[in-house]
């Protein structure tokens, strides 16, 4: 693992309620050792964990592996999504806490992964403790959260929370055009049984995720550990930029209708509004036809994302956006057309839950609270269960890159928090 160098000096490991136990550190090593292999590319360092691939297998034969180690009840729902619980599932009131192993193309080993194996660690802990809980207690690896194969974020998460169709999820399809449900099926998943799951969530009591900060504000305060206050919306948008196909060594400049330059010219206006709005907008994904290197493109394809602090802020600049690559593209001869592919609304985190967090870690003064542009599953779940989130310190806030980073022992310090907070809520 990385260490912040420079970073501030750590508070928490003196905040803390009592000293750091050893088993907690070698507990998480050792789960972070096993899985730090699975799904790496040799050649950038990234991870390629993409939702039903040999790679999301091998991290979801892990975590069933991680429940049996600890006699944990362990179970996968309709949509994929894995549990592995302390005490009966059924009983309802339960505490439940986890994230996701799935990445973004050559993303970083933390994202995600950071908040399921410091929930084994957490259980470990409190065994160590001698803590017993008093509600029922699960980790949960929710499936492909990134959505980086079929488009669509948090779709395991949303599933379950009836924002996703069954009817719209199985069609999706990746970049060969293999569908959803032709993946879920060749991975063993049924894709007729997806759908919502009320009685489900009706068994949640209290859902709390850890997640690496994907920022830096942990780092610039000093913190090892803060809890989040709320989620900016944000959401997903397909330009298709339609021109004409022709010989790039033949066509006169003035003959042409040419997308590319009608996609180019609304990546930098999406920069410039974005900026004059005090929000965020990224053209990260794009795909050419016929993407030869002599011949004008016929069709180019690129996928907006985009935050903002409030909904009405994130509407007008997308609206803004999308005039501006309509009328760039009247000029162009190409014909412009949006398709909003997901949409999550500002997510304000449950304030009991939230203050009760802050409490347990040791009060308003000395635990960092701070919103994140970032989605979760946690704002999937917002709408239907009482969530919270912990952050743990990124020293650079480089994410969805193989320099994500955290030092070791603010990743300890993490697992502490939460264990400290699962004691609060199910063993009290």
């Amino acid at each position: 693992m990385s260490d912040a160098g420079s970073a501030p000096a750590r508070k928490p490991a003196e905040r803390g309620p009592q000293a750091e136990p050893a088993p907690t550190g070698a507990s998480f090593h050792t789960m972070w050792r096993d899985l730090l292999p699975v799904g790496r590319d040799s050649g950038t360092g990234g991870y390629r964990r993409y939702a039903w691939t040999p790679a999301d297998a091998d991290c979801r034969a892990w975590f069933r592996d991680q429940a049996a180690a600890r006699a944990l009840t362990y179970e996968v729902d309709r949509n994929g999504n894995q549990w592995a619980w302390l005490g009966d599932p059924a009983a309802g009131d339960a505490v439940v806490t986890g994230s996701h192993l799935d990445s973004v193309p050559d993303g970083g080993a933390f994202d995600g992964p950071l908040g399921v194996i410091s929930s084994f660690a957490a259980l470990d802990e409190l065994r160590a403790r001698g803590a017993t809980p008093t509600r029922p207690l699960a980790i949960v690896n929710f499936t492909d959260e990134e959505g980086a194969r079929f488009g669509v974020a948090c779709a395991g998460s949303r599933l379950t929370a009836g924002r996703l169709t069954p009817e719209h999820a199985r069609q999706l399809r990746d970049a060969d055009g293999v569908t959803l449900a032709a993946a879920m099926e060749k991975a063993g998943q049924d894709p007729e049984a997806i759908g919502a799951d009320p009685e489900r969530l009706a068994r949640i009591g209290a859902f709390v995720e850890l997640h690496v900060e994907q920022g830096r504000a942990l780092d610039l305060s000093g913190d090892a550990v803060g809890v989040a206050s709320a989620i900016w919306p944000h959401g997903r948008w397909r330009f298709d930029f339609a021109g004409e196909a022709n010989h790039a060594g033949t066509t006169r400049l003035d003959d042409r209708r040419d997308p590319m330059l009608t996609y180019a010219n609304t990546v930098l206006a999406a920069r410039k509004k974005a900026r004059l709005a005090g929000a965020l907008a990224t053209f990260g994904k794009v795909a050419v036809e016929p993407n030869g290197v002599n011949a004008i493109a016929s069709l180019v394809r690129g996928w907006l994302d985009s935050r903002a602090a409030d909904e009405a802020t994130l509407a007008d600049l997308v609206a803004a956006i999308e005039q501006a690559a309509t009328e760039r593209g009247a000029r162009d001869g190409v014909a412009v057309t949006v398709v909003r592919e997901s949409f999550t609304p500002v997510v304000e985190f449950a304030h009991d839950l939230r203050d009760r967090l802050t409490a347990l870690l040791g009060g308003a003064a000395t635990v960092p609270v701070l919103p994140t542009g970032a989605g979760h599953d946690a704002g999937i779940l917002a709408a239907a269960v009482p969530t919270a989130m912990l952050f743990v310190r990124n020293p650079t806030g480089v994410s969805h890159s193989p320099a994500e980073s955290a030092a070791e022992d603010d990743c300890v310090a993490g697992v502490t928090a939460l264990a400290d907070v699962l004691e609060g809520l199910a063993c009290s």
